[in-house]
């Protein structure tokens, strides 16, 4: 099977498998070559997959979609990260999301000022008006 995993940004990977394991809401499931064409939203957790050559690998991915075709496997997430084992996984995840919370505050509190001034204008305008 080829697995691609797509990013709104870009194409994050795109390998040769015998397996994947992926998480939805109502559990984890897995996928080998014959398995019919399926579809699946993805929760939150850990995608495992297995490479023609190679040992399990595994990507942390936030919720998304996974569809197979044949022997094509895409799966669509708003974001996801690589990881060599479920250690260094959680504490590369731990970094993603701090840095998303510092961004996410700065948003937030731009969209704050933003509302105040919109709020703060109507009242003008109201106070010239009236």
């Amino acid at each position: 099977m080829t697995l691609k995993v797509l990013l709104p940004t870009r194409i994050l990977l795109e390998r040769k498998v015998t397996r994947i394991v992926a998480e939805a809401e109502n559990g984890s499931f897995g996928l080998l070559p014959r398995h019919i064409d399926f579809a699946a939203a993805l929760a939150p957790g850990i995608l495992a997959y297995y490479p023609e050559h190679g040992d399990e690998e595994l990507l942390a991915v936030d919720e998304g979609t996974l569809v197979k075709v044949g022997d094509k496997v895409l799966v669509s997430v708003r974001d996801a990260v690589q990881g060599e084992g479920l250690g260094t996984l959680r504490q590369t995840v731990q970094e993603q999301f701090e840095t998303l919370d510092k961004h996410e505050r700065k948003a937030r509190s731009a969209l704050a000022r933003l509302e105040a001034g919109v709020v703060r204008r109507f009242l003008e305008m109201e106070h010239h008006v009236g």
